[in-house]
């Protein structure tokens, strides 16, 4: 698996690169070597595989009774509400949490349909925290929107079953594709 994913990575690069991608933004203040203009679209095929777990989580999902009591990821909610250097922080949160429970149903049932899926999300987690600057110890604090945005994420961990943040998570998967990680990807230029 990992021969494969290191595979997949390399083409996934090769071909974002050789795509012409437009000149990386600036990196973000405190970030270290933020390069995620590759992000900007994913190619077709990597789509197609993103829909094919979505499609399969989907069908696991209406075979359980599940009901939840907050949505981790709430419909109202834009990246554009946040300052650019926010938007990282939030992306990087969701793409975790996304990671920690897609990985307990590829393991348990879809591991061969999540695959490769994971793998991508991985590489796109490593890249982002590139440019999440690091968080001292001590310290202010996330505020505003962001702070709201952070902990909707911990409370939803806490408070929610494992099929309603696999419902969450399945739902948000093409959102966070799509619109937040592009977002991300555009810095100074998604408004």
């Amino acid at each position: 698996m990992a021969t494969g994913c290191m595979l997949l990575l390399m083409l996934l690069t090769t071909v974002l690169t050789s795509t012409g991608a437009v000149p990386v933004p600036k990196p973000l203040p405190g970030a270290r070597g933020c390069h995620m203009a590759q992000f900007k679209s994913l190619h077709p095929e990597e789509v197609k595989v993103f829909r094919r777990a979505k499609d399969a989580l989907e069908e696991l999902l209406l075979l359980r009774n599940w009901s939840c009591s907050s949505h981790p990821f709430p419909r109202t909610r834009d990246l554009r509400q946040l300052q650019v250097s926010e938007r990282p922080v939030a992306l990087e949160a969701e793409l975790a949490l996304t990671l920690k429970v897609l990985a307990t149903v590829a393991n348990s049932t879809l591991g061969d349909i999540l695959d490769q899926p994971l793998c991508t999300l991985r590489y796109i987690h490593s890249k982002l925290q590139d440019c999440v600057p690091a968080q001292p110890t001590a310290g202010p604090r996330p505020q505003g929107h962001l702070r709201q945005w952070l902990h909707r994420l911990q409370e939803a961990q806490k408070k929610e079953s494992p099929d309603c943040l696999k419902a969450s998570v399945t739902f948000n998967l093409f959102r966070l594709l799509t619109l937040d990680l592009k977002c991300v990807a555009n810095g100074d230029l998604c408004v």
